[in-house]
């Protein structure tokens, strides 16, 4: 199967409800574009999660690599993981959001003239309030999703991620992004073919 990876999908797990995972797992093998690779990456997650996520992976292990370790945080996992991976452009799913079934083609188009994207998206929410999250810059100040970077819609050469470590803590996206800009080229783009839910009581911004 490596010979014909073009894409890698980091995918990191921790205690999130199986229906999410499964909901973010289906929406990648239900892409439009397959010379893809999931790699799951268990945060060291607990309880019966554990046991029904390796069970749904194992009835699709010609796409899904499924890894556990002990707890590190989304981004030491995704730092860890990107040298094990095969594809030629590596991009995020947060495991309780998804993909569009164009998003992976979608963004090969885009990246064609960049070595790094990132894309509004596509939020669900409970209320307007949810369309806005705490400035990197300031916490006190809200501003709107689309001003923002979000991990899950980082889509990129792989020398991009190598080259790069995502730091700990709120706004790593951000931070990575602006990184890449000093030393890539990069750009954002209104694909909106990921789908970030928002109403989502755990996400980091939810908890700020």
């Amino acid at each position: 199967m490596t010979g014909s990876i073009q894409v890698t999908v980091l995918m990191t797990v921790f205690n999130t409800k199986f229906a999410y995972v499964k909901r973010a797992i289906d929406s990648v093998l239900s892409q439009d574009f397959q010379a893809f690779e999931l790699i799951i990456i268990d945060d060291g997650s607990l309880g019966i999660n554990c046991e029904a996520l390796i069970h749904y992976v194992e009835k699709h292990e010609n796409k899904v690599t499924y890894i556990r370790h002990s707890n590190r945080g989304q981004s030491e996992s995704i730092n860890r993981w990107v040298t094990n991976s095969s594809g030629k452009f590596i991009t995020i799913l947060d495991s309780d959001d998804e993909y569009k079934p164009n998003h992976l083609s979608s963004c090969i188009r885009e990246i064609v003239h960049y070595d790094l994207i990132c894309s509004n998206t596509e939020t669900v929410v409970d209320s307007a309030d949810d369309y806005y999250v705490p400035d990197k810059n300031d916490t006190t100040t809200l501003i709107h999703l689309d001003e923002t970077v979000l991990f899950g819609t980082l889509f990129g050469r792989r020398e991009v991620f190598e080259r790069i470590n995502f730091r700990s803590g709120f706004a790593a996206d951000a931070a990575f992004y602006e990184q890449a800009e000093s030393q890539f080229r990069v750009n954002k783009v209104n694909l909106r073919t990921y789908v970030y839910h928002r109403n989502i009581p755990g996400s980091i911004c939810a908890t700020i």
